[in-house]
């Protein structure tokens, strides 16, 4: 049987690798060990690490399962565990949470206002829950919300339970995207385009965030910079598949060859991938990127992984497409039937 000490060398070894798979390998065997051996502070640790890693790096549901027991345990005994470790804990799930269609609305503002109670309890300042209202409402399509939430944490000082302001900067840049306003996005990302604001996510996100913007704009030279310095940032990492899918986006328009390069290179990434909503995004995006390429080279074949689960001809591009298509279409279905509106189908159009 492993011991205190296996753990503590699961956990060293962990804390020296990147986010990634074998990460998170790691801290599950830490965390099952632990639970063998009773040890149930080292227990919580491991199941902390596992939300933060899992979060960043493609694992979504690994991170809520993680989180729940985490939650449990400390309801069970609060003065044995740290509540600032808990709640950025929560803050990431909440951050995920709206991606699971079977989760519903009412869970999901359940969980926000527990959230929102437990911060104003420990003393925090509540801009935190207004915030994640903010990322909530954008999630949910609730638009009006969102500004509203905007406007209220907008006026609050942050404090050490705060977000990073880069990436807080990113999410209010997602609203104007949400809203429609190009200029505004462009001007919201100014601070990070400039480099005054960054973190191991921005401006990874930004860059391929903006090119949609940037090409309706008509700054298409501006936008081919921005992408090749994007997917420089994001190529080969698992937890950018919005991002892959936000640069299919763009280079279906402007240059699909290299738009097939990134699909074939990262729906390897998007099957893998824990999150529905980044996938949905990806196999979205794909279809018209497909179909302008069959215009363009109607004799290719596309590379497929080789537990890609489609049966069909990956040379008959169009059939292809609308197989991506229709995967999208009813992921998005399940979205708006959760939402109670149609604010995800609109995003794949």
């Amino acid at each position: 049987m492993k011991t205190e000490m296996d753990f503590e060398e699961l956990m060293d070894e962990a804390y020296g690798l990147p986010n990634g798979p074998a990460k998170l390998g790691m801290l599950e065997e830490a965390a099952r060990v632990a639970d063998v051996n009773g040890m149930e502070e080292e227990a919580y640790e491991a199941r902390s690490e596992i939300v933060e890693t899992a979060t960043f790096c493609g694992y979504p549901m690994k991170a809520l399962i993680a989180f729940s027991w985490q939650l449990g345990k400390f309801d069970q005994q609060p003065e044995e565990y740290d509540e600032e470790t808990l709640m950025w804990s929560y803050k990431w799930i909440l951050g995920k949470l709206s991606s699971f269609p079977e989760v519903s609305r009412d869970k999901i503002m359940e969980l926000l206002e527990d959230f929102g109670q437990r911060f104003k309890s420990f003393g925090y300042s509540e801009r935190s829950y207004w915030y994640y209202r903010f990322r909530i409402s954008m999630d949910l399509g609730e638009l009006e919300e969102a500004g509203s939430s905007y406007a209220k944490f907008r006026t609050m000082d942050r404090d050490f339970m705060s977000d990073c302001e880069a990436c807080e900067q990113d999410e209010m840049m997602r609203y104007f995207i949400l809203t429609g306003d190009d200029e505004k996005v462009l001007e919201m990302a100014k601070p990070i385009l400039k480099g005054r604001m960054s973190c191991a996510e921005i401006p990874h996100l930004t860059l391929s965030e903006i090119l949609m913007p940037l090409y309706r704009l008509g700054r298409t030279a501006e936008a081919d910079k921005h992408q090749q310095k994007g997917y420089r940032l994001i190529k080969g990492q698992n937890d950018f598949v919005r991002s892959f899918a936000e640069q299919m986006d763009y280079l279906a328009r402007t240059n699909p060859a290299k738009g097939i390069d990134v699909l074939e290179e990262s729906l390897v990434f998007a099957m893998a991938n824990e999150d529905p909503f980044a996938k949905m995004l990806f196999y979205a995006r794909t279809a018209p990127l497909l179909r302008r390429w069959a215009d363009e080279t109607p004799e290719y074949r596309l590379r497929l992984p080789a537990s890609f689960p489609y049966e069909g001809d990956p040379g008959d591009l169009r059939k292809l497409a609308d197989y991506f298509a229709g995967y999208a279409q009813t992921a998005a279905d399940k979205y708006d039937q959760r939402n109670g509106n149609r604010h995800v189908s609109s995003l794949l159009g």
